[in-house]
């Protein structure tokens, strides 16, 4: 397509989104949320073909697992946003005098990754619609039947209850410069997919929310119960081939613990990988001369094995590979999308941490720590050292960071990594952010003038 003629469809797109947006201005809590719920339904309802769809289009992760996440998303989501206020008065704060009023941001310009063409989809069109905005979203090439299919679906949700089609909209032939103009010509942006699409929206002159790179260290606490944990890491690393970014990366383990750990993964379908050459293949599969390989991005471990020439049993879920580099020194310390884990040693608690860190400066700064401990000075200690957004304790990391019914995260795709990920936030995405507030300040009572000693105390 032409680029005049990709600014031209751009452009109508946005032109029909902010003509959509006008009509549900008006719209009260219920209607808001009786279309915020009709997006999330309908791709629970379509779960199973919506997942069929982006494993044949994208030929990554498994269809059980994106059944799940379909399912799960959609609950979870539309649970997080239900009764919550969004139109209209907000907030009342009559202690300081203030009032909150919420209104449009207008229309929401969302990037969206192949990894995820499915779910962030509908979480960016439900948090757009929570805030009586209209969303054009532009998908990654690679999932883009997909992702157009999920967005005719929700179009066709929210016209059966009466609003306009044109809230939600899609780039049906995306492309790196077709993305770049929705985001200049949007009213806020929402990236979440690959570092190139999230620089161009911080660039993008607009508002923007982005996403950094994830590298999850799993760290177990000397009190760790290995029986229990260990399957929740496998499960955590296994889930759709290892494609979410919230997905264990490690599994840095007390040294005393060691064995009883490796026997707890090679029971429950890890194939252990501690010789050194056959590290090195798997080193140099998963990063030729030093770089992801994008072949066996969201493949099996059943893939990955056969491409590093080694033997592995059937139903292995993962590679378990046993390493004494870290950091920059070891290219397996970095953000692995196959369900690969690699295995570290500690003696003490500070050198686990120290493990962590130095991966992390890899990759993956200020996304996320997952730990399986109850100890409560480890957990202070990792807390106060390590520069992440989320540190996660006692859950399966990949299924539950991104919000769950356990946990008080903002259920969403998308996770700010604050200014270590260059990132504007240092949370979980979510509709309150896709809203404008006006505060109305009234006198506070029983405010004063305080003066100079009560200000400045004594010297």
């Amino acid at each position: 397509m032409q680029t005049s003629n990709v600014e031209a469809l751009v452009l109508e797109l946005i032109k029909k989104a902010r003509s959509a947006q006008q009509v549900i201005e008006g719209y009260n809590q219920n209607q808001v949320d009786a279309l915020v719920r009709a997006v999330a339904k309908v791709v629970f309802d379509n779960a199973e073909s919506l997942a069929k769809d982006a494993v044949e289009e994208t030929r990554m992760g498994r269809y059980e697992d994106k059944v799940k996440k379909n399912k799960g998303k959609a609950r979870v989501i539309w649970s997080d946003l239900k009764g919550k206020k969004s139109v209209g008065i907000i907030r009342e704060l009559p202690e300081e005098g203030l009032i909150e009023v919420a209104k449009p941001m207008g229309v929401v310009g969302a990037v969206t990754p192949t990894t995820n063409p499915i779910v962030t989809p509908m979480c960016n069109a439900m948090f757009a619609l929570k805030g009586r905005n209209a969303i054009l979203i532009s998908p990654h090439p690679r999932s883009k039947k997909c992702s157009s299919r999920t967005v005719k679906l929700m179009r066709e949700a929210i016209a059966a209850l009466g609003a306009p089609e044109d809230l939600i909209q899609v780039i049906e032939e995306p492309s790196v410069e077709a993305s770049a103009l929705v985001m200049k010509s949007c009213d806020v942006c929402v990236s979440t997919g690959g570092m190139g699409m999230v620089r161009a929206a911080y660039s993008s002159g607009k508002p923007a929310f982005g996403v950094g790179a994830g590298n999850v260290q799993c760290i177990l606490g000397k009190d760790a119960d290995i029986d229990k944990v260990v399957p929740m890491i496998i499960e955590g690393r296994a889930f759709d081939n290892g494609i979410i970014c919230s997905a264990e990366q490690t599994a840095i383990v007390p040294e005393k613990e060691l064995q009883r750990v490796i026997d707890a993964f090679v029971r429950e379908g890890a194939y252990y990988i501690s010789d050194k050459e056959e590290v090195e293949r798997v080193r140099e599969t998963l990063f030729p001369d030093g770089v992801v390989n994008k072949a066996c991005v969201g493949q099996s471990a059943a893939f990955v094995a056969e491409k590093a020439g080694i033997q592995i049993p059937e139903n292995t879920k993962i590679l378990l590979v046993k390493t004494e580099t870290y950091g920059e020194k070891d290219h397996l310390s970095s953000e692995k999308m196959a369900p690969v884990l690699t295995l570290y040693t500690y003696k003490e608690w500070e050198e686990a941490i120290d493990i962590a860190q130095a991966n992390l400066n890899v990759t993956g700064l200020g996304h996320s720590v997952c730990i399986h401990s109850h100890d409560k000075k480890e957990i202070e200690y990792a807390a106060l050292k390590l520069p992440v957004s989320r540190i996660l304790l006692n859950q399966i990391c990949a299924t539950s960071n991104g919000g769950s019914f356990f946990n008080g995260l903002a259920a969403t795709t998308t996770l700010g990594c604050g200014s270590w990920g260059n990132n504007s936030i240092s949370e979980n995405l979510s509709w309150k952010h896709l809203l404008n507030i006006s505060r109305v300040a009234d006198i506070k009572p029983g405010s004063f003038v305080p003066d100079d000693e009560q200000i400045w105390g004594q010297e």
